[in-house]
C-alpha cells in the first residue's frame, strides 16, 4: 500500500496523476489569504474529488483542495515558461522593494546586497551547474536543461530574510539560513558574509577581492557550503535527477546535496569540485558511531524522520553523506539505477516504510545487516 498524503496536501486528496492536454492554459480562481487570487498554468494532476495540482509559467506548483477552487475556465493558448527577462519582473513582484535583478546563463537572481556579491554568487552557481551536469555526464546518467530559469532570492540581512522567508518557512526561520522550496522551486538565502555592512562602516563599497577573501578563510566553508547545498537541490530537481513531489527519501536528496556541497580549503573561492571526503560530515558520523544504533541504517532509509527531528538532524545528514559516498564509490551502478528508478516514481504518491525498505534491498541487495556491515567498515577507513 501506499500512502497519497504528501506533506503540502491534506489526507482526503486522491490523485489519479492526470496531466492536462499540452495546449490548454488554464485559468483558476481560488480562495487565497482571506481573499481570492487567479491563477494560471497547467493542471497536471486532477483529484477524484475535485482537487487540483497546477504547474504556473514561473515554475510554481499550486496544490488546490476543492473547497479552495472558486471557478476553473480553459483556453487553447500554449502553455509557455516565462523566459528570463520575464521571470525576473514576476520575481520582484513578490519581494519587498529595493531588490534588483542579476542574471547569468541559467539564473534569474533577486538581491538587495551589493551587485558585487550577486556577481560572485552568480559565478559560484554556474560553476556548481556546469560541474553537476558534466559529474553525471560522465556517468551517462541523462540530465535535461531546466524548463524554468532558476530563480535565487539573496537577501542582504537577517531583517530582510525574515520578511521574505517567514512565510514559507514558519517556526523553522531561526533554524534555517538558506532553503530549496520544492513549491516555489526557488532558493532563498541570506547574506552571511556581514561584509557590506562592515565595509560601510568604513566608507567603501564591497569589491570581489573583499568577498573572495571573506569566503576563502576556514570559519567561512560552511557559507558557501549553504549555498552549493541549497542549489544543488534546485538543479537536481529541475535537470531531471529528481522529480519534484516524488517520494525521493530524504537520505538521497540531502545526501547528495551534502556530497556536492563539500567545501574546498585549499580554493580561494571556498567550492571548486565535487566529491571530496567531506571532513566536517565525516567527523560527525564518526561521533555518531560511538552510540550508533544497530538499526540505524533502517531508520536513515524506511523514512525522514530523523531530519525533522533537531537532537536527530545533524546525526542523519551526517549517515546520508556518508552512505551517499560509499555507494558513489562502491556501487556506482546500483546507485545510479536506483536514483533512475526514484525518478521515474509517481508525483504525489508517499511510499510506506516496508515499501523503502524493499525498494533498497532490490537495487543493494537483500542481506541489510552485510551491507550495513560493508559500509561501516569502508567508512571507517576514510582519511
Amino acid at each position: 500500500m501506499k500512502s497519497l498524503a504528501p506533506p503540502l496536501v491534506t489526507a482526503s486528496l486522491v490523485f489519479l496523476l492526470l496531466a492536462a492536454p499540452a495546449v490548454a492554459l488554464d485559468h483558476l480562481v481560488i480562495k487565497h489569504s482571506g481573499g481570492e487570487k487567479r491563477v494560471s498554468g497547467k493542471i497536471i494532476v486532477t483529484a477524484e474529488d475535485g482537487g487540483l495540482i497546477l504547474l504556473a509559467a514561473n515554475g510554481e506548483q499550486w496544490i488546490v483542495k476543492p473547497d479552495e477552487l472558486v471557478r476553473r475556465t480553459s483556453d487553447e493558448k500554449p502553455f509557455e515558461p516565462l523566459d528570463a527577462e520575464a521571470m525576473g519582473r514576476d520575481a520582484l513582484g513578490r519581494l519587498p522593494k529595493g531588490f534588483k535583478v542579476y542574471k547569468t546563463a541559467n539564473y534569474v537572481i533577486c538581491y538587495n546586497t551589493s551587485k558585487t556579491y550577486a556577481r560572485w554568487c552568480g559565478s559560484l552557481l554556474e560553476r556548481l551547474y556546469r560541474s553537476f551536469h558534466s559529474f553525471w555526464k560522465r556517468r551517462k546518467f541523462e540530465l535535461h536543461e531546466p524548463r524554468f530559469p532558476l530563480v535565487v532570492i539573496i537577501c542582504s540581512d537577517a531583517k530582510t530574510y525574515r520578511e521574505v522567508a517567514q512565510g514559507e518557512l514558519g517556526g523553522a526561520l531561526k533554524a534555517i539560513s538558506g532553503y530549496y522550496n520544492l513549491q516555489t522551486n526557488r532558493v532563498t538565502m541570506q547574506d552571511l558574509t556581514g561584509i557590506e555592512s562592515l565595509l560601510k562602516l568604513r566608507g567603501r563599497s564591497v569589491t570581489t577581492k573583499d568577498i573572495t577573501n571573506t569566503l576563502s578563510r576556514p570559519e567561512a566553508q560552511r557559507m558557501v557550503a549553504t549555498v552549493v547545498h541549497e542549489a544543488t537541490h534546485q538543479i537536481a530537481y529541475n535537470c531531471g535527477l529528481h522529480e519534484r513531489f516524488t517520494d525521493i527519501p530524504f537520505w538521497v536528496a540531502e545526501g547528495l546535496a551534502v556530497y556536492f556541497e563539500t567545501p574546498d580549503v585549499r580554493s580561494r573561492k571556498g567550492w571548486s569540485s565535487i566529491g571530496k571526503i567531506n571532513r566536517g560530515r565525516l567527523y560527525q558520523f564518526r561521533r555518531y558511531l560511538k552510540g550508533r544504533p544497530a538499526n540505524s541504517l533502517t531508520t536513515l532509509i524506511s523514512d525522514d524522520k530523523r531530519f525533522s527531528d533537531t537532537k536527530l538532524a545533524l546525526d542523519a545528514y551526517a549517515e546520508a553523506w556518508a552512505l551517499t559516498y560509499y555507494l558513489m564509490r562502491r556501487e556506482p551502478k546500483k546507485y545510479q539505477a536506483y536514483l533512475q528508478m526514484l525518478a521515474k516514481k509517481p508525483r504525489f504518491v508517499w511510499d510506506k516504510p516496508e515499501e523503502r525498505i524493499k525498494e533498497f534491498k532490490a537495487a543493494f541487495g537483500e542481506d541489510l545487516k552485510k551491507f550495513d556491515a560493508d559500509f561501516l567498515r569502508a567508512t571507517r577507513k576514510l582519511r
